[in-house]
């Protein structure tokens, strides 16, 4: 990978992050009201369940491009972190926060949906 290319993608994680930032600091959604009414409180507890949603979606987002980031720091950014490979620019383009290539995130994918850990929470508890 170029000098100007990863710039780019590291200026992309930034501005990303500074996206998630703004947003996950709003989090009004997820105020408590109470209501005399017994559908307002289900639909308040509903409204409140997706923003509660909404933001451990961003918070993990926001993890991932700050590793990311420290990737860029540090020089290994760009290599898969389970097999030490180099990730794919295309990918990396599509999903500049990519930990790994795409053939060992399908594995982690494919051991999460049978329940078995990840290499998410592999790395999380290391």
């Amino acid at each position: 990978m170029t000098k100007s290319e990863l710039n780019k993608l590291k200026d992309t994680l930034e501005k990303k992050q500074a996206e998630l930032l703004k947003v996950i600091v709003n989090r009004e959604g997820i105020e408590i009201e109470k209501s005399p009414d017994a559908l307002d409180e289900v639909q308040h507890a509903a409204e409140r369940e997706l923003a509660i949603r909404n933001l451990d979606r961003d918070s993990a987002l926001l993890r991932n491009v700050r590793a990311a980031l420290l990737r860029c720091a540090d020089g290994s950014y760009g290599v898969c972190m389970h097999c030490e490979e180099d990730i794919s620019p295309k990918r990396l383009n599509a999903v500049p926060w990519a930990a790994f290539c795409i053939t060992c995130q399908e594995i982690a994918d494919k051991n999460q949906a049978m329940g078995q850990e990840s290499f998410d929470d592999m790395l999380v508890t290391a």
